[in-house]
């Protein structure tokens, strides 16, 4: 049986989702501020450069762009994971082979990982990000949903404010995944 193999480039930019274990939770929105404190804490001791992301109630989609010459992102995500996790209450069902491994039961083991190619798979990665709580229906237009990087590309003025609004139909949008 072959194994899974993840792609490492050295300063490469990814794409990512990564999932709760229980995807009808919503941890990952009503902790949002710890979310965000314990990914600028991995940042500042294992710095790479966010160029899009978005959560939502249980996934994120992230776009990140690591230093040159390294390629360890799995140890970001490890952190990342782990430090959001101690700040929660312990609450959840975990299982016999997470609690032998000393894991809790929030995040789902694996997560998707997609190597950058081009500007256009690059674009095409970032819309999907933006029009993600659409996609998903938790918000009306791209802009209406707080946690996604789309703010800053409309201050910085790369993305008009009102982008994704005119998308009658969902499957019009089809990028990324």
């Amino acid at each position: 049986m072959r194994s899974y193999l993840r792609a490492f480039i050295r300063g490469g930019t990814f794409f990512f989702t990564v999932n709760l274990a229980d995807r009808s939770k919503t941890l990952l929105t009503d902790h949002v501020g710890e979310l965000r404190e314990t990914i600028r804490k991995v940042r500042d001791r294992h710095p790479f450069h966010i160029d899009a992301i978005v959560i939502l109630p249980d996934h994120l989609h992230a776009i990140w762009t690591l230093p040159p010459g390294d390629t360890d992102y799995p140890t970001r995500w490890a952190l990342i994971k782990a430090g959001f996790s101690r700040n929660l209450p312990k609450v959840e069902r975990i299982s016999a082979s997470r609690i032998g491994k000393g894991e809790r039961g929030i995040w789902q083991r694996r997560y998707w990982e997609h190597q950058v190619r081009d500007e256009a798979d690059y674009e095409r990665h970032v819309d999907y990000i933006h029009y993600n709580p659409v996609k998903h229906g938790h918000a009306q237009a791209p802009l209406d949903w707080p946690y996604s990087s789309l703010h800053r590309f409309v201050r910085e003025g790369s993305i008009p404010p009102h982008w994704g609004a005119n998308y009658a139909v969902p499957e019009v949008a089809v990028w990324g995944e």
